[in-house]
């Protein structure tokens, strides 16, 4: 028996041909794909859509458009969704236009403002009418941006995900596992902002590298097509002759996988492994059977390519995509007419103290109640004449007098005059 002895692997993966566009929405879109301009990814179509024309000045991608309506009047859309929205559908023609020709559309956008979240839902839906693959890669707000951002971006991503063939969110929020508490403003958003582009690139890289194990677009197509689920993604990289292990374990306690949380609910995995000349068999099984330990029911798609840029390293990207969320009330409070969460309607129904200026309790009203009324019901004459309010202080902490502290109160008649006139005499303010 001969045993088929394997070709040396080339030391940079091969590429594949597929028309691929990479299309940054709004501000944060263009900033990402700057990300994304700067490192290069070859064989990558880039374009900017905005409806402010200073931010697409300022970017480098190529290929712009500037979306316009005679309701923006070249202000923007003023983080008006809605004004995001009808833009792109007034010029629908020039997105599918821009679409043309493509097989996969990256669209790349922060949610919870205008132009991203309006924008973002119309594009990709034009982009399926061209019959391209469509995948979203979107930031949703911090917290201390506030829960009317939160509600638009969260609506957003649903209009989204109900187009898209995939979709990858990265709540910003979740960065704060990865940063200290001297990571300063710029330096985090610089993160958030590198980290999705890292998303896109893993993609890019799972798309078009030949190398050992291939994927091919058909079958990602089949996977992710028409399957609308929401994805998180994880890189870990390592080196040394421990970096397979290690690299499964900083997979498994990745905070943007929940933990291994998201491992266990994914429905469908799409792992990427880039290793140099020295990547053995052994490491490719050993960091899969970790994967597959956590995720059993999941369908997976694994491809690994050998790049000689990581001679003694390892890096590996896991994509888990699982089935949405609820529907958008089960996550965020009820909003009332403009947008922001009513409190009275969310707020929690705990017990409270009872007021010092409350009605006397039943026990205490004047005269005994009629016994031949239904419920113990006051008679007329009780109804005419209602209880007294009582009137009592504020129940507030006692506040220092100052230099007064340890003067004699001033007492007349048994009363202290120190006391407001309407608390001696127990007149009821209204």
């Amino acid at each position: 028996m001969t045993t088929q002895t394997p070709s040396t692997p080339a030391t940079a993966p091969a590429r594949k041909t597929i028309p691929i566009k990479v299309i940054g929405v709004g501000g944060a879109g263009l900033t990402v794909l700057d990300h994304l301009l700067r490192s290069g990814l070859a064989g990558v179509e880039f374009a900017a859509i905005n409806t402010d024309p200073a931010s697409l000045a300022a970017t480098a991608a190529p290929e712009k458009l500037h979306l316009e309506t005679r309701l923006l009047r070249g202000m923007g859309s003023g983080g008006d969704p809605d004004r995001g929205r009808t833009a792109a559908q007034e010029n629908l023609p020039r997105l599918k236009s821009l679409c043309e020709g493509m097989d996969v559309i990256f669209i790349i956008a922060g949610l919870g403002g205008g132009a991203g979240t309006g924008i973002s839902p119309v594009l990709a839906r034009a982009a399926k009418e061209t019959g391209a693959l469509v995948i979203g890669f979107v930031m949703t707000p911090f917290d201390c941006e506030g829960a009317r951002r939160q509600r638009l971006a969260l609506q957003g991503l649903t209009e989204l995900q109900a187009v898209a063939d995939g979709l990858i969110c990265l709540p910003n929020q979740k960065v704060f596992k990865l940063i200290d508490e001297n990571t300063t403003a710029l330096e985090t958003f610089r993160i958030t902002n590198e980290y999705l582009a890292d998303g896109v690139r893993s993609f890019w890289r799972l798309l078009t590298c030949t190398g050992l194990i291939d994927i091919h677009f058909d079958d990602l197509c089949q996977l992710l097509r028409d399957r609308h689920a929401e994805s998180a993604f994880a890189v870990a990289e390592a080196a040394g002759p421990t970096r397979s292990r290690e690299i499964a374990e900083q997979l498994l306690a990745h905070p943007m996988l929940d933990a291994g949380q998201m491992l266990a609910e994914a429905d469908a995995l799409m792992i990427s492994i880039m290793g140099g000349p020295d990547l053995t068999m052994a490491e490719v099984n050993r960091v899969m059977e970790q994967i597959n330990r956590h995720c059993e029911r999941a369908q997976v798609v694994m491809g690994a390519a050998i790049n000689d840029a990581f001679r003694d390293r390892m890096a590996v990207t896991v994509i888990a995509a699982r089935k949405s969320l609820g529907p958008a009330e089960d996550r965020f409070p009820p909003a009332t007419a403009d947008g922001m969460p009513d409190p009275l309607i969310h707020q929690a129904l705990t017990a409270h103290p009872a007021s010092r200026f409350g009605p006397p309790s039943p026990s205490s009203s004047a005269g005994p109640a009629d016994p031949s009324s239904p419920q113990g019901a006051a008679s007329p004459r009780q109804r005419r004449n209602p209880a007294r309010m009582l009137q009592a202080q504020l129940p507030l902490e006692n506040a220092s007098k100052g230099r007064f502290d340890k003067s004699e109160p001033n007492i007349h008649k048994g009363e202290d005059l120190d006391l407001p006139t309407y608390v001696r005499r127990g007149v009821a303010l209204n």
